[in-house]
């Protein structure tokens, strides 16, 4: 059974970046990878979908570009020597809002996972996460998602650091795609708990046997820092073991803390240089 893997693109160095990550990530996996590259005909996204119908000679012009710059994404995997028989590429030009048309491709094609690039086109100074990959890491919450720095490197990760609180249980199955990753990279999991200072109660210590025997199969250890800023605590703890990638699960408005308002993908204020795997509370 081919996998399905969805590569938003907006023709980005970044997005490239992320494309090539992916092809890496999934060499040996049997793949179809669906290109998407969602146009419109003027900067106001909304003003678009207001205004412009297909037909259109603005409306034709973006839809052109569009499919010339997926085709060209082709064509230069093709001259840097691309060929993996294991992997289908099928490119997709829409017109919609970027998220809206995410959440429609992952569920028309089935997508199993979203891999992308933290920042488009626009690449503000500054700002470690673009809206665009915010959006999809907050709200498509039926799919998890990859999201690829243009400083990451293209190798296996061999090291996938999990930050957990300990104060919410997880599901085996939610845990299923860091698992498939690090047995197909062959990658240790370090399991971080940033501490408050206090030692941890019955629930945290439960939570923490459960983490065990979900990871008894992969090798895994588990690790405490007690800094009070979290994104600095998964920032210093990923350099000092030169991690290759950070996973958690987004458990809205419970993740770490009752004192967060605002799901974690808000809080990485981090420029990290490794991607990032978020997966979803089921329950959610």
């Amino acid at each position: 059974m081919k996998r399905r893997i969805l590569l938003p693109t907006d023709f980005s160095k970044n997005s490239w970046h992320a494309i090539k990550y992916a092809l890496e990530l999934y060499k040996n996996d049997h793949c179809n990878f669906y290109l998407l590259n969602v146009f419109y005909a003027t900067g106001n996204i909304m003003e678009s979908l207001a205004r412009l119908e297909p037909g259109s000679e603005l409306y034709e012009a973006a839809k052109s570009e569009s499919e010339k710059g997926l085709n060209k994404i082709i064509d230069l995997l093709d001259v840097q020597g691309y060929n993996n028989p294991n992997h289908h590429i099928e490119t997709i030009s829409t017109f919609n809002n970027p998220l809206q048309a995410i959440k429609n491709i992952v569920e028309t094609k089935d997508i199993e996972m979203i891999v992308m690039g933290t920042k488009g086109a626009s690449n503000s100074r500054g700002i470690a996460y673009g809206s665009t990959a915010i959006y999809v890491m907050e709200k498509v919450r039926n799919c998890p998602v990859i999201v690829v720095p243009k400083e990451a490197k293209h190798n296996l990760p061999k090291e996938i650091v999990f930050p957990t609180s300990y104060k919410t249980h997880y599901k085996r199955r939610e845990l299923n795609y860091l698992i498939e990753i690090a047995v197909k990279c062959d990658a240790k999991i370090e399991v971080l708990h940033v501490s408050e200072g206090r030692k941890l109660d019955k629930n945290q210590e439960e939570h923490k046997e459960m983490l065990k025997e979900i990871f008894e199969d992969v090798p895994h250890s588990f690790h405490e820092l007690s800094i009070n800023s979290l994104e600095s605590a998964i920032s210093i703890f990923v350099e000092s073991r030169d991690a290759d990638m950070v996973a958690f699960i987004n458990k809205k408005h419970i993740f770490f803390s009752s004192k967060l308002t605002q799901p974690l993908v808000k809080e990485m204020g981090f420029n990290s240089k490794v991607p990032v795997l978020v997966m979803h509370d089921l329950r959610n």
